[in-house]
């Protein structure tokens, strides 16, 4: 699919605010303190598992297949990482296809099948620009592995598509890192990264709602992000 990059081709703000309301509006982006795989105490939790019903997948496939078409993001098929992934992947192929753009989608089994088709990978054969498709980078871990079976099938990693680029350092062995998760994809496994909506977003949702339940919040998300914001 002829779509080139996420970071110099920032998401339209009207699609990011949509998408930040709508994940709010279904209780996948939630409040108060919540505390993270890094020990940080975050004053929100995005969980991706809780878009669980079909029309709740369905939005959220739209809003994936909107940002890769407007990112120019070049690729010939999807890969979604197990488990989360799985679900995405498929969900937003079917979107895309919709939409006309038609690109086959495979993923991975955590554990090798030794019958039937065997191995490790379901779905299309995995060949050519391969675009991975989560629903946010933590540490990288996950996108490493993709790119590892990616490339032991012959095929080439060409981006990773996310719902949430959280912006923030990353933490290794409790020590607070100079980049991102998602910067590190960028510059050190040289991936494009299309995030439908960023922390920033989310701060300016919180700053122009005009809900006081939810404009509350914004003090301690904005003070978070002066802490750990990259």
């Amino acid at each position: 699919m002829n779509m080139t990059t996420s970071s110099s081709h920032p998401v339209p703000n009207a699609v990011a605010q949509d998408f930040v309301q709508f994940a709010v509006e279904a209780g996948v982006l939630r409040f108060g303190e919540f505390k993270t795989k890094a020990g940080r105490l975050s004053p929100y939790f995005f969980n991706a598992g809780l878009f669980d019903d079909g029309a709740k997948l369905g939005r959220l496939a739209g809003f994936y297949a909107r940002r890769l078409v407007d990112s120019g993001l070049q690729f010939d098929m999807l890969f979604g990482p197990a488990y989360k992934g799985i679900p995405l992947a498929a969900a937003v192929a079917i979107e895309l296809a919709r939409l006309g753009h038609n690109v086959p989608f495979a993923y991975n089994r955590k554990e090798a099948k030794d019958h039937g088709e065997g191995g490790t990978l379901v779905g299309a054969p995995v060949r050519g620009r391969v675009l991975i498709v989560d629903d946010v980078i933590s540490a990288g871990t996950s996108v490493r592995e993709s790119i590892a079976m990616i490339q032991a099938a012959g095929a080439t990693p060409c981006g990773v598509a996310i719902a949430l680029d959280r912006q923030e350092k990353a933490s290794e062995n409790g020590i607070d890192q100079p980049k991102s998760a998602v910067q590190y994809v960028q510059d050190d496994l040289q991936l494009d990264v299309a995030a439908i909506a960023t922390l920033r977003d989310l701060l300016q949702y919180l700053q122009s709602t005009g809900q006081a339940e939810l404009a509350q919040h914004l003090p301690r998300v904005a003070a978070y992000r002066d802490r750990y914001g990259v």
